[in-house]
């Protein structure tokens, strides 16, 4: 599940994005709202956590843009004004959520998983590519009926790589939508990260699934060759 964090507050934005990373969520950053609101126009997020209070643009101004555009993502306002009106007109704009800071991280993690639910629906989202099944409400993999015993950070690159199939996933683009970093193009991280994924995914099957392409990134293929 891909999240946009929108939080002018460093130390904050810090915890917020590397607590949803640690439970297995992509997160993007931003530090104002208008940032916020040009990042909501580029990429489909499946929800975005915003601040009231931030510089060039308030977490008002960008829910009122985003539903006025038609955008139906599921938004959660974290902020210091808990008052009954503040609340109201939160809400009144489109916010499906509100929550007051200061908070507890529990409660505040309940409360994306219950949005997060209600925008995939009843039943949970299964991404499908040949034999492979990915359940992304539980994080839960199979090949072939068997389970794939996959780390947070596994899923999300096997979630990716799926999203994309027949298409060239960079390590680039595997560093900035799994690890939230600019890796130094001389780093083999992305690569043994892969390697692992690729033998949990593909070394028990004769049909491989995950290429490696030379000099651009990776691809999940349906096709017989490696």
């Amino acid at each position: 599940m891909h999240l946009l964090v929108a939080e002018d507050d460093p130390r904050s934005l810090e915890f917020l994005t590397k607590g949803l990373n640690e439970n297995g969520f992509t997160v993007d950053a931003a530090t104002d709202g208008e940032t916020a609101w040009q990042r909501i126009r580029e990429v489909a997020f499946d929800l975005i956590i915003l601040d009231v209070m931030m510089p060039a643009m308030d977490g008002w101004d960008v829910i009122t843009h985003l539903r006025a555009a038609g955008i139906a993502t599921p938004v959660l306002f974290l902020t210091a004004r808990d008052t009954v009106a503040d609340r109201v007109k939160g809400l009144d704009l489109g916010a499906d959520d509100y929550l007051v800071k200061p908070f507890a991280w529990p409660e505040f993690l309940a409360r994306v998983r219950t949005l997060l639910r209600r925008k995939v629906g009843p039943g949970p989202e299964v991404l499908r590519v040949a034999d492979l099944e990915l359940d992304l409400a539980r994080m839960k993999a199979r090949r072939s009926g068997q389970p794939i015993d996959l780390t947070a950070k596994e899923f999300q690159m096997l979630t990716l790589l799926v999203r994309h199939q027949g298409e060239v996933v960079s390590r680039d683009m595997l560093a900035k939508q799994v690890w939230e970093v600019n890796f130094f193009v001389d780093s083999n991280a992305i690569d043994v990260a892969l390697g692992r994924l690729r033998k949990k995914v593909d070394e028990s099957f004769s049909h491989k699934l995950i290429r490696t392409i030379r000099g651009a990134g990776y691809s999940l293929e349906v096709s017989d060759h490696a």
